[in-house]
């Protein structure tokens, strides 16, 4: 499961930020597929798979092709994602997003599931010396983010917040200049990956790098026993079979066969 340094890390600040969890050659194969699917137009692509309106969400990402929906399952991060379902694993989304040079990012508010949807809404704790979440979100980055650049903001140790955050604090929360203090911008390398639990205050500062991308899938995973993520089934077809079993919901008593596998490869297909 997790070590007791990424346990400590992640319990006290609320996000791991795990280091080349992607081989050169697998991020190779991710950057170049990522690529193909930015640069297709939208009469060649697949059904439901598409660029947001904003500009910046390119729809079931992680299915496009075998070389993103590889990063599902990283070695580095399929035990904590074992851990912190309870080994009761559902992949519920996965998005990938990209910001561009041309200036069409815009700050994100900070916010979290508490502000959104209500307290119940996302947990989080301790039991027999391992974490449990309900839901969270990793981020595999094909970029490198460098300080400046913008980019992804938390605020540590908010997921185990006993008070709800002040409106006012933070500028309305709205950040697009300079980062206030008590405030992480997360600047990943190119390889790398976040963890982060919904509970965790967080936002984005605008992108400014004038002459480089960030690409990042955005992998939600919940306990299987939650509501399902809205997938669908054309998207689920493209699948290896151990991602499908990966993304269905099943009951609370019911282990998946991936759950038992501590190194998931996926089975050859053609996407």
């Amino acid at each position: 499961m997790m070590t007791e340094e990424q346990r400590y890390l992640f319990d006290l600040c609320g996000f791991l930020h795990l280091q080349n969890v992607l081989t050169p050659e697998e991020l190779d194969a991710a950057s170049d597929a990522a690529n193909r699917y930015i640069d297709s137009a939208p009469e060649d692509l697949p059904p439901h798979f598409g660029r947001s309106e904003n500009l910046k969400g390119f729809a079931h990402g992680f299915a496009f092709d075998r070389a993103l929906e590889k990063l599902v399952f990283l070695p580095a991060v399929w035990p904590i994602v074992l851990e912190l379902t309870n080994s009761k694993p559902m992949l519920a989304s996965g998005t990938m997003l990209v910001d561009s040079p041309d200036g069409h990012t815009e700050a994100v508010q900070l916010h979290c599931a508490r502000d959104d949807y209500g307290f119940e809404s996302a947990r989080y704790e301790v039991r027999r010396g391992r974490i449990y979440c309900d839901d969270f979100v990793v981020f595999p980055y094909l970029d490198d983010v460098h300080p400046g650049d913008g980019g992804l903001l938390v605020v540590p140790g908010s997921h185990k917040s006993e008070f709800d955050r002040p409106p006012q604090l933070f500028n309305q929360g709205l950040i697009e200049g300079e980062v206030p203090p008590g405030i992480v911008n997360i600047t990943p390398a190119a390889g790398d990956a976040v963890i982060m639990p919904e509970c965790v205050t967080h936002g984005v500062l605008p992108w400014r790098a004038p002459d480089r991308q960030r690409r990042v899938l955005t992998l939600r995973y919940r306990p299987h026993h939650r509501q399902a993520g809205p997938i669908p089934e054309a998207v689920k077809e493209r699948l290896a079979p151990e991602t499908r079993e990966l993304v269905e919901s099943a009951h609370y008593t019911h282990k998946k066969k991936i759950a038992t596998q501590q190194r998931v490869c996926l089975s050859q297909g053609t996407v």
